[in-house]
C-alpha cells in the first residue's frame, strides 16, 4: 500500500511538471537595452532577464518569440504568442485593443538626437513606426519620417535624411555614448506615456493577473530597480 501511495504521488508530481503552463513571450529583439539578439542568436536584454525571473516566480515555462515591431500587436491578437514584452509604453489608445499589466519601467523621458545640438527638431524627424514618439512628432508640426527599427531611425540622421531622431532616451543613450561625439542631444526632453508594461489579449485576464502579481513582488523586493540600474545605468529612473 505504501509503495502504491508513493507511486501515485510521484505520478501526480510528474503530471504537474509536464502540464506546467507554457507562455510565449513576444518581443522585437531590436531595441537595446530593452531587448536585442546577442552573439549567440538569443533574445537578451533587460526584458529577457526580467521576463525569465517573472516566469520562474509564477511557475511558468516561457518561450521567447521575436517579431517585427509594426506587427507586434496584430500577432498577439492572432495568437502567435501570449504576451508582448517589448518596451511597449502604456497608452489609452493601446489599452482599447490590449490589456496591460502595471508598468515594469516607470515613465521615462523621450529625447531628440542629431548631429549638432541645434538640430532642427521642427524639421525632418525620424521615429520608429507605431511608437508614441512617432505620434508625438506627427502632432508637433515636424515632418515625420517613420522607419521599421530604431537602428534605421538613427541611420537616417547619420546619412542626412533626417535632421533628428526622436525615441526613448534610454534607447538612444548607447548611440550617443558610442558615437565619439558624432551624435548629440538636441532640444528638450519630453515625458510621454505611463511607463512600459506587458501587453496581453483582453481575454487572458488570469495570465495578466498572474504577471501583475509577480511584478508587484519584484518591485517590492528591489529586483526590478536592480535590473533597471544594471541595464540602463545609475541615472535611470527607478521605482
Amino acid at each position: 500500500m505504501k509503495k502504491l501511495i508513493l507511486m501515485t504521488a510521484v505520478l501526480a508530481l510528474s503530471a504537474g511538471v509536464a502540464t506546467a503552463q507554457t507562455v510565449r513571450m513576444g518581443t522585437e529583439g531590436a531595441y537595446p537595452p530593452y531587448n536585442f539578439i546577442n552573439d549567440k542568436g538569443e533574445v537578451d536584454g533587460y526584458e529577457r532577464e526580467l521576463g525569465d525571473k517573472m516566469c520562474e516566480l509564477a511557475g511558468l515555462t516561457c518561450e521567447w518569440v521575436t517579431t517585427d515591431w509594426d506587427s507586434i500587436i496584430p500577432n498577439l491578437l492572432s495568437g502567435n504568442y501570449d504576451t508582448i514584452i517589448a518596451g511597449m509604453s502604456i497608452t489609452p489608445e493601446r489599452g482599447e485593443v490590449v490589456d496591460f499589466t502595471q508598468n515594469y519601467i516607470p515613465p521615462a523621458a523621450s529625447a531628440y538626437v542629431g548631429l549638432k545640438a541645434d538640430a532642427n527638431i521642427g524639421g525632418r524627424v525620424s521615429a520608429q513606426v507605431g511608437t508614441i514618439q512617432a505620434d508625438y512628432v506627427a502632432q508637433s508640426g515636424a515632418t515625420l519620417l517613420e522607419f521599421a527599427t530604431l537602428d534605421d531611425t538613427v541611420a537616417a540622421v547619420k546619412n542626412g535624411e533626417a535632421d533628428a531622431v526622436f525615441a526613448d532616451k534610454d534607447a538612444l543613450l548607447p548611440f550617443v555614448a558610442e558615437s565619439m561625439g558624432e551624435f548629440v542631444w538636441a532640444g528638450e526632453e519630453v515625458q510621454l506615456g505611463g511607463g512600459v508594461g506587458m501587453a496581453l489579449r483582453k481575454t487572458d485576464t488570469e495570465l495578466r493577473d498572474k504577471f501583475d502579481a509577480v511584478i508587484t513582488t519584484l518591485k517590492a523586493d528591489g529586483t526590478i530597480n536592480a535590473l533597471i540600474t544594471k541595464w540602463f545605468g545609475d541615472e535611470a529612473v527607478l521605482f
